[in-house]
């Protein structure tokens, strides 16, 4: 492995400290069937309604999901911190299990966590490299927001639990 610059170091560093919604973004299809937990997920436009989501070119998954198509951008609740473990291949968990656990809205045309905070089906409009990674263009097709469920953000290298109701910090 290369060895990383200081600037490389501050940034991480920084992004660590950046609060970030935890999803698994998955797929299904002729190429296969994947999910992985990313963090950089981030809107671009309601006109048309558009996310993007960064994808490193190395995954296995980069593939799937370029081939594949259509994603789901699973928004994990707040209790959904061992899902983010297992997705991110934190515990070794296989890919084929994962999607044998009964959590999953069979209904769907690609795996949708049924309890998920929000869930957006899409449509990749469109591909940009970026030094290591890609950044996907989902056209959203679909939304459902769970408005009772707690969110789960990554931050300083910890996933957080965020209490909507909880105690506010006057600014």
């Amino acid at each position: 492995m290369n060895q990383l610059t200081q600037i490389q170091k501050d940034f991480r560093t920084a992004m660590a400290h950046l609060p970030a919604a935890v999803s698994i973004i998955t797929t299904d299809g002729p190429h296969g069937r994947i999910g992985i937990t990313v963090s950089a997920v981030c809107s671009v436009t309601d006109a048309p309604p558009t996310l993007l989501v960064c994808v490193n070119r190395r995954s296995a998954a980069h593939d799937i999901f370029r081939s594949n198509g259509k994603v789901c951008i699973n928004v994990l609740s707040g209790d959904g911190e061992e899902l983010a473990r297992h997705f991110s291949g934190m515990t070794g968990v296989s890919m084929e299990e994962r999607f044998a656990w009964n959590i999953w809205d069979d209904e769907q045309e690609v795996p949708v966590l049924s309890d998920a905070h929000v869930k957006v089906i899409g449509t990749i409009e469109g591909m940009a490299g970026q030094g290591s990674h890609s950044v996907l263009f989902i056209k959203v097709d679909r939304v459902a927001v769970n408005e009772s469920s707690h969110g789960l953000v990554y931050f300083n290298r910890n996933f957080v639990r965020v209490d909507p109701l909880g105690d506010r910090v006057a600014v």
